[in-house]
C-alpha cells in the first residue's frame, strides 16, 4: 500500500475512535441526568434539606418506608408539616409550616413556636392552604387520616417501632429531611447531658421510688404513668430513676387510680402534673384543692417536700427538646 492509502485508512480509524469517545461522553451525561431527574436515592440523601444542594435538584425525590408503606418525598423539603412532631424538627433547626393544636388539649406551648396553628379536629383545607411539600406524623394519625394527609402532600408517617424511643424518632425524622449528620449531632449532645444527669440523679436519690401521676382536672381522677408511657418512660430507662413496684408492673401506658391508692404506691419522691392548662388556671382550681386534703398532708413524699408539680406543656410530650427541659426539672428540685 502507498503513502497516500495509508494516510485514508488511519484517517478512517481515528475519525471512528473519536465517534465512540464522544457516544461515550454523551451517554454517561445522559445516565448522570436520569439519576437527578429521578431522585437517585444516594445522591439526593447526601444533600441537607437546608442547603438546596445541588445533588437534590427541583423535582428530584426519594423513597422511604413509613408504617403504611412506601412513599415517595421529596430529596429536599422545603415546606414541612410536622404533625404532632414539631419537637423534633426545631431540634433538627427545621421550622415548620404549622404547630398542630387541638381545641381541648392545646399545643405544644414549650417549643415558642412562631407560625401558624392547624386545628387537627378542623378540616384539612386548612393544612392544605399552608402548601407543605412533605408531611411528617406520628402515632396520632392512623391509616384514615394518613389517607387524607396524603392527599395534601407526600406524608410520612413514622413507623411505630421508632416512636417508643426519642432517639429512633429523631433519627427517621432527620433521614427523611436529608439531614442525618445533624441528628447525630443533637443526639451527641443529647446523650451528654443524659449521661451527665442520670450521675447526679443517682447519686442523690439512690434506689428511691419515684412516681409519676397525672391530675384529670375535669373528672378529679389520677393517673399513674407507667414505665413504657411515652411521654415519661424515659425517667426510668434514660435518667436511672427507680419506678414504683405499681409503675413498674404496668403493660399499659398509664393507669387511672382512685385518691386512696396513692399511699400504698410508697413513693418517696411524686412527679405530678395536670392534663390541661396550668396550675394557675381558674378551670383546675376545685381540682387543685384535691392536693391540699388529709390524705396527701399525710404522705411521706409530701412531708419531706419531695412533690413535684410540674408544668404540663412538655411533660405529656415525648420528644428530644421535652426530654431535656425534664431532665433540668429534675436536677433542679431533686439534685441538693
Amino acid at each position: 500500500m502507498n503513502n497516500r492509502g495509508q494516510k485514508i485508512v488511519w484517517t478512517a480509524v481515528l475519525i471512528l475512535a473519536m465517534s465512540a469517545i464522544a457516544a461515550c461522553g454523551t451517554n454517561n451525561k445522559a445516565a448522570d441526568s436520569k439519576d437527578v431527574q429521578t431522585g437517585n436515592t444516594a445522591a439526593a440523601s447526601a444533600a441537607p434539606a437546608e442547603t438546596g444542594g445541588a445533588a437534590a435538584s427541583e423535582g428530584a425525590t426519594r423513597t422511604v418506608t413509613g408504617e403504611f408503606g412506601e412513599v415517595e418525598i421529596p430529596a429536599n423539603p422545603q415546606r414541612v408539616a410536622g404533625i404532632y412532631v414539631e419537637d423534633y424538627l426545631k431540634a433538627l433547626g427545621v421550622t415548620p409550616v404549622v404547630q398542630w393544636y387541638h381545641p381541648s388539649w392545646g399545643k405544644q406551648d414549650y417549643l415558642n413556636l412562631d407560625v401558624p396553628e392547624y386545628d387537627i379536629t378542623g378540616s384539612i383545607e386548612a393544612l392544605l392552604e399552608k402548601s407543605p411539600d412533605l408531611i411528617i406524623a406520628d402515632g396520632g394519625a392512623d391509616e384514615a387520616r394518613y389517607e387524607q394527609y396524603s392527599k395534601v402532600a407526600p406524608t410520612y408517617r413514622l413507623p411505630e417501632a421508632v416512636l417508643q424511643d426519642s432517639r429512633l424518632t429523631l433519627t427517621a425524622i432527620a433521614e427523611a429531611l436529608g439531614i442525618p449528620d445533624k441528628a447525630k449531632s443533637v443526639l451527641a449532645d443529647y446523650d451528654k447531658k443524659v449521661a451527665d444527669g442520670k450521675a447526679a440523679l443517682q447519686q442523690a436519690l439512690g434506689q428511691e421510688k419515684v412516681a409519676v401521676i397525672r391530675l384529670n382536672v375535669a373528672d378529679k381522677t389520677f393517673a399513674l404513668f407507667g414505665v413504657k408511657n411515652r411521654y415519661t418512660g424515659m425517667i426510668y430507662d434514660q435518667f436511672g430513676l427507680t419506678p414504683v413496684l405499681m409503675a413498674a408492673e404496668m403493660t399499659d401506658y398509664q393507669a387511672i387510680i382512685s385518691e386512696e391508692v396513692i399511699p400504698e404506691l410508697e413513693a418517696e419522691h411524686i412527679i405530678i402534673f395536670p392534663d390541661n392548662g396550668a396550675w394557675d388556671s381558674a378551670m383546675n382550681q376545685e381540682a387543685i384543692k384535691m392536693l391540699d386534703g388529709p390524705l396527701w398532708k399525710n404522705l411521706s413524699a409530701v412531708k419531706n417536700g419531695n412533690i413535684y408539680r410540674m408544668e404540663r406543656s412538655h411533660w405529656q410530650s415525648g420528644a428530644i427538646t421535652a426530654n431535656q427541659m425534664k431532665l433540668d426539672d429534675l436536677l433542679k428540685v431533686m439534685v441538693k
